[in-house]
């Protein structure tokens, strides 16, 4: 597997390139790029399965790389200093990002969901979404979710609640269609809250939007859109009460 970096600091790269060559054997080809118009030249003359691509570089950003680029069809990794929207953008996305320090074990993880994908799959839906959750425009906030056979490009506001099954998490939309992605419910919890969602009970999060009745027995549970059910906890009862309370 070939990987290429693009990264304006060379002990980033440095480091990065050490850390592949010592954990990750399946990368068998390195080259590195400093910025967006070396990046682009580079991606034509190598033609890299992986790309790992810093977010801001001293002549543009990494979606400013990308966008460049006739095709894409290698996968991406983003490298990125800490920055909460920016780490909720990549999760609306289900891009792999990696965090400034780079962790070897999140290294060889992300390096190895990069290996089992498949090569055909396109990331210009995951791309868009990305490209849409880092400006601030109006258009109604979509959500990338991936399973082991397609990638879906979901309306936030069709979403009716999440539930939590061990790492991973069910989707249930409002058509009534169920989408299990393998991350856990705390992610999405983090990243969907500012839209409207409230984590009602460790296992579930749902649309506030979307909540059809409260239930008072057997402790409580919201009646969701297509008539779901959903438990709420006791320490949450009191919390999504105040919230129907107030409409």
């Amino acid at each position: 597997m070939k990987a290429l970096i693009v990264d304006n600091q060379p002990e980033i790269r440095e480091g990065l390139i050490l850390m592949l060559q010592t954990y990750c054997p399946q990368i068998t080809e390195l080259r590195e790029a400093e910025g967006v118009a070396s990046g682009v030249k580079a991606v034509h003359e190598f033609k890299p399965d992986l790309v790992f691509t810093d977010v801001e570089m001293d002549d543009g950003t990494g979606m400013d790389f990308l966008s460049r680029l006739p095709e894409i069809n290698f996968q991406v990794i983003f490298i990125t200093a800490y920055n909460k929207y920016a780490v909720d953008a990549f999760r609306f996305a289900a891009i792999d990002f990696l965090l400034k320090p780079i962790e070897p074990d999140l290294l060889v993880t992300a390096v190895q969901r990069a290996v089992e994908s498949s090569r055909k799959q396109k990331m210009i839906d995951q791309l868009s979404v990305l490209n849409g959750k880092m400006k601030s425009g109006n258009d109604e906030k979509r959500i990338v979710l991936k399973d082991q056979k397609a990638i879906y490009v979901v309306k936030v506001s069709e979403v009716v609640f999440l539930q939590a099954d061990g790492v991973y998490t069910h989707f249930n939309l409002i058509n009534g269609d169920k989408i299990m992605v393998s991350h856990n419910i705390k992610e999405y919890d983090e990243a969907l809250t500012p839209y409207g969602f409230m984590r009602v009970h460790n296992s579930y999060l749902v649309n506030l939007a979307l909540i059809r009745k409260f239930d008072k027995a057997d402790g409580g549970s919201l009646i969701m859109e297509g008539n779901s059910v959903v438990p709420v906890s006791t320490r949450k009862r009191e919390v999504i009460l105040d919230y129907l309370k107030n409409i």
